[in-house]
C-alpha cells in the first residue's frame, strides 16, 4: 500500500509527535455548527478522527457522531477524551478503504482524512464517502493546501498531501456531487499551509 503505514501513524499517536493536532475543534467545524449545519439527531461520521477533538464538540452538541481512524493509539485516546467528559460518541479502529457503515449517514466530516491518505488510493476513498452518505446528504470538507516546491519535478510529497482543487473536483464530479460556487473560505494552519472549506452535496445515483 502506498503512502504511510499503519505503524507509522500508530508511533506518531504513541509518541505524541502529532504536530497538525489544534489541541481542540477545527474552528471551521465549530463556524459550521454555529450555522446550524447539522441538526441533533442527525448521524455524521468522522474519518481520521485522531485524538477525538471534534467529537468531542459534536457530542457536546447532541450529534451522533461517529470517528474511525486507522491508528488503535487514536481510538484509545479518542474514547479516553469522550468517557472523560462523559459525552456519548463511538469510535473505531478502522481501514477507510475497507470499512462500511451500518447505513448510509446524513454527512461526513472530512478534514485530515484525505490528505493523509496517498493519491493513489484518493478515488477508492471517494467512492467510500459516495457509498457511505445517503443522497442528500453533504460531505463537509476541508481540502488541504500544502503544494511544495518539488511538485513542479512531479514529486508527490506527504503527509499531508496536496489536494489540488482541480483533483479535487476530478475526484469529486458535478455529475456525482453538487459544488457550491467558489471562492472557498481559506482556514490557516498551524504549519503554515491553508484548508480550503467547501460542503458538497451528494447528487441520487
Amino acid at each position: 500500500m502506498a503512502g504511510p503505514t499503519l505503524e507509522f501513524w500508530q508511533q506518531r499517536f504513541e509518541s505524541g509527535q502529532t504536530p497538525w493536532d489544534r489541541g481542540a475543534a477545527h474552528p471551521q467545524l465549530l463556524q459550521w455548527q454555529a450555522e446550524g449545519r447539522w441538526q441533533a439527531g442527525e448521524a455524521l461520521l468522522v474519518p481520521g478522527c485522531g485524538r477525538g477533538h471534534e467529537l468531542l464538540a459534536l457530542a457536546a452538541a447532541g450529534i451522533t457522531a461517529t470517528g474511525l481512524d486507522y491508528a488503535p493509539a487514536a481510538v484509545t485516546l479518542a474514547r479516553e477524551a469522550l468517557a472523560a467528559r462523559g459525552l456519548a460518541g463511538r469510535v473505531e479502529q478502522a481501514d477507510v478503504l475497507l470499512w462500511q457503515p451500518e447505513a448510509p449517514v446524513d454527512a461526513v466530516y472530512e478534514q485530515t482524512c484525505l490528505c493523509a491518505l496517498h493519491p493513489d488510493h484518493w478515488q477508492r476513498y471517494a467512492a467510500q464517502l459516495r457509498h457511505w452518505i445517503k443522497p442528500g446528504g453533504r460531505l463537509f470538507a476541508l481540502f488541504m493546501q500544502a503544494r511544495r516546491d518539488s511538485a513542479a519535478q512531479g514529486v508527490v510529497e506527504g503527509p499531508p498531501y496536496h489536494c489540488d482543487i482541480n483533483a479535487m473536483r476530478a475526484l469529486f464530479p458535478q455529475a456525482l456531487w453538487d459544488w457550491p460556487a467558489p471562492p472557498y473560505a481559506a482556514v490557516g494552519h498551524g504549519q503554515g499551509w491553508q484548508e480550503l472549506a467547501v460542503v458538497l452535496t451528494r447528487r441520487p445515483d
